[in-house]
């Protein structure tokens, strides 16, 4: 079993930055992403990292300010949020699975989510 702990949301201005973390209880998967939800709108796709490799992917819309990484040794997952804007406002899941980043189902485990609220 696997259990993801997110934690490290709150509120920041605009332009400001924000680290969100996710803890790993349980095996290692191979694939972790990080997944947001807007009041009103559908979750969408964030980023993701190769556990192993460190190999990362990002939405086009937070390319350039996140950045995904992970610590094997405390088997933990961050998100550190640059340039923060209004619209990066939502609940952050962390997630994981063994197959593939590209989909949404391929994510197997997932987190109990975090406040991210930026505010202008």
């Amino acid at each position: 079993q696997v259990q993801l702990v997110e934690s490290g949301g709150g509120l920041v201005q605009a332009g400001g930055s924000l680290t969100i973390s996710c803890a790993v209880f349980g095996r290692t998967l191979r694939w972790y992403g990080w997944f947001r939800q807007a009041p009103g709108k559908e979750r969408e796709f964030v980023a993701a990292i190769y556990w192993s490799y460190g190999d990362t992917f990002y939405a086009d819309s937070v390319k350039g300010r996140f950045t995904i990484s992970r610590d094997n040794s405390k088997n933990t997952v961050y998100l550190l949020m640059n340039s923060l804007k209004p619209e990066d406002t939502a609940v952050y899941y962390c997630a994981a699975g063994n197959t593939t980043y590209y989909y949404e189902s391929s994510f197997d485990y997932w987190g109990q989510g975090t406040q991210v609220t930026v505010s202008s």
